[in-house]
């Protein structure tokens, strides 16, 4: 936590700016394409990286559908996880976050500038709706991430039981899966240092829908939730 307060000091004129200029554009959303907007996002990623001493690893970018709208599953490590997915992907993309967890300061403004989904954990209907909302955005094209764990419970780089029900965009859009593995994404914010850290994210083989109709959602779970599994053991020396 040392550092996510330290980033927050030495920021301070960068968040000012930042939050500033997000809410002009939220009072003038016609002006600014959705290319602009995820331009400011990795802009200011690359600011907490800097100032953090955070250097992310990027692997498989030739593994991203290069068109149409597809969803990423990955890992859940902490409160670096979306920034570091965010810097190394290229195209816009957005995320399904908890709407409790995505009005806290500063990460409130980053969501409504991605234009990402809210979902309401406490009212089944308003879930409902932010669920067909990304089913039809995903069809027309927008990329999001979802972390299927449903949260981040300090564990490190091993890799919580995946949600079903975090699939079922995916499968109702018939969009491809694209599973991401996230290494020592957790040191960033976790760790009490302000050393210098490394993060990789690793974009694998999407899973087309083809390969994943006949199957269940939860079958759908186990077998992204492998992939990842087996590229973080390959990595990380136990």
């Amino acid at each position: 936590m040392l550092r996510f307060f330290f980033v927050i000091l030495v920021s301070l004129p960068y968040i000012l700016y930042y939050i500033a200029k997000i809410t002009y554009i939220e009072f003038h959303p016609e002006r600014y394409s959705e290319e602009y907007r995820y331009k400011i996002c990795q802009n200011a990623t690359k600011a907490v990286k800097r100032n953090c001493f955070i250097h992310t690893e990027t692997y498989g970018t030739e593994n991203l559908p290069k068109e149409g709208g597809y969803v990423m599953f990955a890992n859940h490590q902490g409160k670096y996880d979306a920034l570091g997915i965010v810097f190394s992907h290229s195209k816009p993309c957005t995320v399904v976050i908890d709407k409790k967890r995505s009005h806290l300061p500063i990460a409130s403004q980053f969501v409504s500038l991605m234009r990402g989904t809210r979902l309401d954990r406490e009212n089944p209907r308003e879930q409902v709706k932010g669920i067909l909302k990304v089913i039809e955005e995903v069809k027309q094209g927008r990329r999001y991430i979802i972390f299927p764990e449903g949260g981040y419970y300090h564990n490190q780089n091993n890799v919580r039981e995946f949600l079903p029900g975090s699939f079922k965009c995916a499968i109702k859009a018939k969009s491809p899966i694209v599973p991401v593995a996230l290494i020592d994404s957790y040191k960033p914010f976790e760790l009490n240092s302000l050393r210098p850290v490394t993060t990789q994210v690793h974009f694998l083989p999407p899973i087309y829908y083809e390969e994943y109709k006949d199957m269940s959602s939860r079958q759908i779970a186990e077998l992204t939730r492998e992939k990842i599994i087996n590229v973080i053991e390959q990595v990380v020396v136990k």
